[in-house]
């Protein structure tokens, strides 16, 4: 077997190597608390003028930002002093280019290029994520397995794309190729897996587009599992190669009770989980429901037919498949022939993409006139563009907590609770 690079690890005080050359963190310099109080500012700035508007009873709530551990919860900038988020990003990918001497580099993209900084380690990433990832590269040159050359568009390992369990010790790899048939693919896989215990698959990933999307739409299994398993808010999730798992599963659970909280469920309720995935939180809301006692009846609906089929085997594996159903269609065309049909729906849930939601799925959820929408955004700008649409649709803003998932960088997440007029 050919040998294994490593490479060190920064300890959680150390800088990160490559800290003004790669095209993330930001803020790595900031002090936590500045922040904080960054984003807080920045998210009072773009949702006042909106509850002013509607004259809505609410207020920003400070910023969730990540403590030492789930156990001891999160922190806010009234809390201080703050320590600087270390090892959190539990999803690692590198991109693969051919060097002049025909070996794979992998690494990071230069900030605004498509130059591959070289990346020993990285302060924000899971213990050994960036080890495994380089290795890839060290195997894939010592097996004669070219990278992808996007000028020349030829070449064949395009990305590596790794997943870690946070409360299990499992991993798992996606090698992103042009094209199926790759030589010594295989043999790659079994190195990996030989070399590194932890992970429990490897997958290949097929893109054969001239473009910046990483996956592509063709998966299969090169060695070990079909998936991975996790466990968020005492549920536990298996992961398929592609389907939509957070980055930052500790503040996943605060970003998810948020959202449970803000429920308010009851014995009787039913529940719609729209962009369910792999139906994380709609399964994460019917186990709390449980232990406090009762059932609530969970549908979820997913446009993406492998995310439907990761939510069914995760209701089997939650003891909840006998309340929960998953459908793979889109939510828009399901909400109106839902409300066609009368059926009642008493919370809606909605985590769309960053573009936000539309406005004709937002008239089909207010069609269905749940009592409470929990809307979850990564992306708040258009968010406060849907919240002015649910607004003109007989809802009012109850709360909304911003939740940093990307510590050292700009990016918020927010919870937005709204209850019906």
């Amino acid at each position: 077997m050919p040998k294994k690079a490593t490479a060190k690890r920064p300890d959680a005080g150390s800088p990160c190597p490559i800290m003004h050359s790669c095209g993330g963190c930001a803020w790595l310099g900031l002090p936590y608390r500045k922040q904080l109080a960054r984003k807080h500012t920045a998210m009072r700035e773009l949702f006042e003028p909106l509850i002013a508007q509607f004259d809505w009873d609410a207020q920003i709530e400070p910023v969730l930002g990540m403590g030492s551990s789930r156990e001891s919860g999160p922190v806010t900038v009234a809390d201080a002093p703050l320590a600087a988020p270390r090892a959190f990003r539990h999803k690692a990918a590198t991109p693969f280019a051919p060097a002049a001497d025909g070996s794979v580099r992998g690494g990071f993209f230069a900030r605004g290029t498509h130059d591959i900084v070289d990346c020993p380690a990285c302060a924000v990433e899971a213990p050994g994520a960036r080890e495994l990832l380089n290795d890839v590269a060290h195997l894939a040159t010592e097996l004669g397995i070219p990278a992808y050359d996007e000028d020349r568009r030829c070449g064949q390992l395009r990305y590596a794309v790794l997943r870690c369990g946070w409360r299990t010790d499992e991993s798992m790899l996606t090698l992103v190729t042009r094209s199926l048939e790759v030589d010594r693919l295989d043999e790659l896989a079994r190195c990996l897996i030989e070399s590194h215990p932890e992970l429990v698959t490897v997958a290949q990933n097929v893109n054969p587009r001239v473009t910046n999307a990483i996956l592509g739409g063709q998966t299969r299994i090169l060695a070990g599992r079909e998936r991975m398993t996790d466990r968020l808010l005492d549920c536990t999730f298996e992961i398929s190669p592609v389907s939509f798992y957070q980055v930052n599963p500790q503040q996943t659970e605060v970003l998810y009770q948020l959202a449970i909280d803000g429920m308010g469920l009851t014995g009787s309720d039913a529940v719609l989980d729209t962009y369910c995935g792999s139906g994380t939180i709609g399964l994460a809301a019917a186990a709390a429901a449980r232990k406090q006692g009762f059932d609530i009846a969970l549908t979820g609906v997913e446009r993406n037919p492998e995310g439907v089929r990761d939510a069914v085997r995760n209701a089997e594996l939650n003891n909840l498949g006998a309340t929960s159903s998953f459908i793979a269609r889109d939510a828009t065309e399901y909400m109106l022939e839902a409300a066609h049909r009368g059926d009642h729906v008493d919370v809606l849930v909605m985590d769309p993409p960053r573009a936000g939601s539309t406005p004709e799925f937002l008239d089909a959820a207010s069609s269905l006139a749940p009592r409470r929408i929990v809307y979850i955004s990564c992306n708040p700008h258009t968010q406060v563009r849907d919240l002015e649409h649910l607004g003109r649709a007989g809802y009012r803003l109850e709360r909304l907590t911003p939740v940093d998932l990307f510590p050292h960088t700009e990016h918020v997440e927010t919870v937005a609770i709204l209850i019906r007029l």
